[in-house]
């Protein structure tokens, strides 16, 4: 059995930035990377509003430069994935991929979230080339250019028109025949004449040789009137929601409705005295990593604080 103070499940930009407070506080900590070291960032292309950066950084690049600054503070990382937890033991225990066991004093989850895909072949083909599951994040690259906007929540005419203030033309992609957004983003959508909303269309298929050049597209699926067609665009962004990660710690952790962690107030406090919360596992609105990573050297501080009683 291993043991340490402080154990990070989570390696996105709460998770390293929590282990760089948490060195420093002399803590020592332990961080488990899982499946996707550096997070959700690492399947983007460049970052441009992330601060310090004038010109831009690469997404992996500024998560391996997290990593390091991590590792120089006495982070010991592990490429492991957390398979099961106990939050009744105190110690923590927390059961790795590999068979090992650790205990831990404290915890900060900064597991994430996924964001939800239409199960397309293409859109792992061509993420970072054109598919996109953050408007925010990659809009600017597609500036006065024609993109798409799948989803019909509000998320998705937030994203349309965010986009709509970048692109020439913003397809809103809904498959049913009316939005599911509240009544003020619909209205913000049908005034915008930058948007144009295709109901009844559900996605095939994308093409494209060296990136998204369109969209294989279905008006009416299985209907009699069923039309086929293609629509040119040059970026296709997801926007039907997120999965928090947190279903490992939910018997323990209270989460909202949607499965996100809920903490205390503006703290990275969870119900569970010694466990934290940090970055979009607990984050249901924003998901930049500007803001992930503030809330994870909250996580650290606080568990500095709980350590320290």
């Amino acid at each position: 059995m291993n043991h340490t103070r402080l154990l990070i499940i989570g390696s996105g930009p709460a998770g390293y930035t929590a282990a760089i407070y948490a060195g420093r506080a002399n803590l020592n900590p332990v961080l488990l990377e899982g499946l996707q070291p550096g997070g959700q960032l690492t399947i983007t292309t460049e970052v441009e509003n992330f601060p310090g950066f004038p010109e831009g950084v690469d997404a992996n690049e500024l998560m391996d430069n997290m990593r390091q600054q991590a590792e120089r503070f006495g982070t010991k990382m592990l490429p492991n994935v957390a398979m099961k937890v106990d939050l009744d033991a105190r110690p923590f225990k927390v059961s790795l991929d590999d068979g090992s066991e650790w205990t831990a004093e404290s915890l900060i989850v900064a597991t994430g979230s996924s964001a939800k895909y239409l199960g397309l072949s293409d859109e792992q083909k061509y993420m970072g080339q054109g598919v996109s599951a953050c408007a925010t994040c990659d809009g600017f690259f597609y500036r006065k250019k024609v993109v798409a906007v799948v989803g019909g929540g509000d998320t998705a005419c937030e994203e349309a028109s965010y986009l709509a203030g970048l692109a020439s033309k913003v397809y809103l992609i809904v498959r049913k025949p009316f939005l599911r957004a509240s009544k003020i983003m619909q209205e913000r959508v049908f005034n915008n004449e930058k948007i144009e909303v295709l109901f009844e269309t559900n996605t095939l298929g994308l093409y494209g040789e060296n990136g998204v050049e369109g969209a294989h597209l279905v008006f009416r699926k299985g209907e009699s009137d069923e039309r086929k067609y293609d629509l040119p665009i040059d970026g296709f962004f997801l926007a039907i929601g997120h999965h928090p990660n947190s279903e490992l710690f939910s018997p323990w952790l209270k989460t909202n409705e949607e499965g996100y962690i809920m903490t205390e107030g503006d703290s990275p406090r969870t119900n569970v005295a010694g466990v934290f919360a940090a970055g979009d596992v607990a984050d249901p609105h924003y998901r930049q990593a500007v803001i992930a990573a503030a809330s994870g050297a909250k996580a650290a501080m606080e568990a500095e604080k709980y350590l320290a009683q």
